[in-house]
């Protein structure tokens, strides 16, 4: 009997509550079509209703070979092993939890939703625990830094932390280091820097007074350029920058109302590049304003922090991982990593900001650097 002739005969049979004749019928359909996923889905859904989740299993999978990311496919496989008492029905949630799609579900395939998620958030738990008790011994004898990062590999593996890499928008140098925020050890300077930071502030509220300062938005592109992400930041006063160095130049407005600051900073390596670097500014984020989700241009260099002026609540995330800013508490950063700002607060954030050699280059490797991105004109800081 031909596909079309059986899967009428099916039809006949489910009219008249003979589903398991239907069943049958559809099965020789299916297999005389088995690129046809539809018909895999009517067979599983027969098999489920007739009281047989493992033949209705088996039908999805045979569905799920010819589309295997199909949402409501997904969604039956997970519910038909969570009947079947499997222990990776959570992980079959999970799966299907990643291909819901943007659009409001109907009602019942939202209730679904709803017990699915509850179960992948107990299998979570259950391998979490499991997991600890894995690392135990380890992270007893580990010290803190090594227990931070064990405990990120964990969340990794669970799915709770999204793994973020180096993106940038221009230049990337290969075989550096990928660090969200990277470890003090590396920059011996960091320490001089966090005990200037009464100097600093104190350099900030001088040049803020200056009648002759430039204040400028930190964000200024042409209106035509793909650069969507910035938009509501672009040419905002919201948020806005008092530079000292801009990519490479010297803003003497004002850097001379600035300079224990510039000596400090002339100790540390910073990137001289032509059109490019060194950047160092005081970086001014009004009250209740996001800096959107962005990534920088270049991995050769890092990003210092410095807070200054701090409102409770504004925090800084680089890729998985978030950090209140915290007045005197410096961090370098590599913003080549998927980064964004919020200060939540009803006062002004202030940040002094600069930028360092990455310090995985060596001296012929910055040169290199140096030489190439000058050689295009330099890029600026975005």
């Amino acid at each position: 009997m031909a596909g079309a002739g059986l899967i009428n005969e099916a039809d006949q049979a489910v009219a008249r509550g003979d589903l398991r004749t239907a069943v049958g019928l559809l099965s020789q359909a299916a297999e005389a079509e088995p690129g046809n996923a539809d018909l895999w889905m009517k067979v599983a859904a027969l098999h489920r209703a007739t009281g047989h989740p493992r033949n209705a299993l088996h039908a999805v999978h045979r569905a799920l070979a010819v589309s295997p990311l199909d949402f409501t496919m997904l969604l039956m496989k997970a519910s038909l092993m969570q009947r079947l008492g499997d222990p990776e029905a959570g992980q079959a949630w999970g799966h299907a939890i990643a291909q819901r799609p943007d659009h409001e579900l109907p009602p019942q395939l939202a209730a679904v939703m709803v017990e699915g998620e509850r179960q992948h958030a107990a299998w979570i738990d259950s391998r979490e625990t499991r997991l600890k008790a894995a690392t135990q011994a380890a992270e007893a004898a580990a010290g803190k830094e090594e227990r931070k990062r064990i405990e990120r590999f964990r969340n990794n593996a669970l799915g709770r932390t999204k793994v973020f890499h180096s993106s940038p928008t221009h230049f990337q140098f290969p075989e550096l280091a990928e660090r969200e925020f990277h470890p003090r050890r590396l920059f011996p300077w960091i320490a001089d820097l966090e005990a200037a930071t009464d100097m600093i502030a104190e350099e900030l509220q001088a040049v803020m007074a200056a009648e002759r300062a430039e204040l400028v938005p930190y964000i200024q592109y042409d209106e035509h350029l793909p650069l969507a992400q910035w938009r509501p930041l672009n040419r905002n006063p919201d948020w806005t920058a008092i530079h000292l160095w801009r990519n490479g130049e010297r803003v003497d407005a004002n850097a001379r109302h600035c300079p224990r600051t510039l000596e400090l900073l002339s100790g540390f390596p910073q990137p001289q590049v032509g059109g490019s670097g060194p950047n160092a500014m005081f970086s001014l984020l009004a009250p209740n304003t996001a800096i959107p989700p962005h990534v920088g241009v270049n991995n050769a260099r890092l990003v210092c922090h410095l807070p200054l002026i701090v409102p409770e609540g504004c925090w800084f995330r680089v890729g998985a991982e978030t950090r209140y800013w915290k007045r005197g508490e410096a961090f370098v950063f590599d913003d080549t990593i998927e980064h964004e700002a919020m200060n939540p607060s009803d006062d002004l954030r202030v940040v002094f900001i600069f930028d360092v050699w990455h310090p995985d280059l060596t001296d012929t490797e910055r040169a290199a650097v140096a030489a190439l991105i000058g050689s295009e004109g330099g890029v600026g800081a975005l």
